[in-house]
């Protein structure tokens, strides 16, 4: 049951970590809008476009991003004020232990992680669908394949080959299509083009040449066209700008194994936004606990003093998050390692800072 300086905290402190999100947010929007308005008046996108389509969904995606820097501001400032008006030292001196002095911090950033874990796990992938296509739409340049002999595997037995692809009409030029079981080659399939047909949701195939290398019907084929299904759709040939953060948990997860299957050589930064959304949310109860320690005690130089530490440690965890997140992409060091390596070594300065405390 929350007490009275449970209540009294935690209200400042929800209150003023909102504040300070719709602060940034807000300034973020006015320098994105600066940005981006050649764009919108070169490809004229309307009004309700740009309200709807972008800057809504814009102010959920920025504000989950700056959440676990934006908490530790809030932190530092709300807990410097109460240093600074001696009302902590007043906290302790009753008998409050530290602990339980930190309780309502952690019963805040623990319902803010809480809602950051639903928000970037299902609602903010679906209004980034919204935003991103937006974005390739009015903000990029218009998207060209250009990969050539471009290699997939289908299943366990299908291996595809495209030598080049034309996604704007949706056609590719000599294909291949081989079935392999073990190491043995049982079909080749050749065609000169494959198109899809957006009626039946099929490819057809012209110009076929079908060699069958084992069993009765063994021998080599030949027909004008055939229209099939493969584990293979225009959207693999579509714009990938951002693409993983357009899917829910459970959709990544899909994509990651059908991309494994496949052999793609371009998932960790699937696999690395995967993990991103758990550490998210513990980052933000790991920097809480961090700001709450630094700003106990009563500065000489007052609360800004203090409020600027916590805007140089929130700087020095974005640049170490940019830092392991590239280091995850290389593909030299294990993403689930990188991707938790900020919050491994705030933790360890968080259990540092706290047994250095008075109790």
């Amino acid at each position: 049951m929350l007490k009275i300086l449970d209540r009294y905290i935690l209200k400042k402190f929800l209150t003023t970590y909102v504040f300070v999100v719709l602060l940034f947010i807000g300034v973020l929007t006015v320098i994105d809008f600066t940005e981006k308005n050649d764009q919108f008046l070169r490809y004229k996108p309307s009004f309700g476009q740009i309200i709807f389509d972008y800057y809504l969904n814009f102010i959920p995606y920025w504000a989950n991003l700056l959440s676990p820097i934006m908490v530790f501001i809030a932190t530092v400032f709300v807990n410097s004020q109460l240093a600074t008006r001696t009302e902590i030292v007043a906290i302790l001196s009753s008998g409050v232990s530290f602990f339980r002095f930190m309780r309502p911090y952690i019963i805040g950033s623990t319902m803010i992680g809480l809602l950051i874990l639903g928000l970037v796990n299902y609602v903010i992938p679906n209004a980034n669908k919204t935003r991103i296509a937006f974005e390739v739409k009015y903000t990029k340049k218009p998207f060209n394949y250009d990969k050539r002999n471009v290699h997939f595997r289908l299943n366990k037995e299908l291996y595809a080959y495209l030598e080049s692809y034309n996604n704007t009409n949706n056609q590719g030029y000599l294909f291949t299509l081989e079935r392999i079981r073990g190491t043995r080659l049982v079909e080749k399939l050749k065609a000169e083009s494959i198109v899809w047909v957006p009626e039946t949701k099929k490819w057809r195939l012209e110009k076929i040449q079908k060699r069958i290398f084992i069993g009765p019907k063994k021998g080599v084929y030949f027909s004008g066209s055939m229209d099939t299904t493969l584990n293979l759709l225009p959207k693999d040939f579509e714009n990938q700008y951002m693409l993983y953060e357009t899917f829910t948990t459970p959709e990544l997860n899909r994509y990651i194994e059908e991309m494994t299957l496949r052999g793609s050589e371009n998932i960790a930064p699937y696999i690395i936004e995967g993990y991103l959304r758990i550490t998210f949310p513990f980052a933000i109860v790991i920097l809480t606990m961090i700001g709450v320690i630094l700003s106990s005690k009563k500065s000489r130089e007052g609360p800004g003093f203090q409020v600027a530490l916590g805007f140089l440690l929130a700087f020095i965890y974005i640049v170490l998050f940019l830092f392991s997140r590239s280091l995850a992409s290389t593909g030299n060091f294990d993403p689930l390692l990188a991707t938790w390596m900020p919050n491994i070594l705030f933790s360890i300065i968080g259990v540092i800072l706290y047994k250095t405390i008075p109790k």
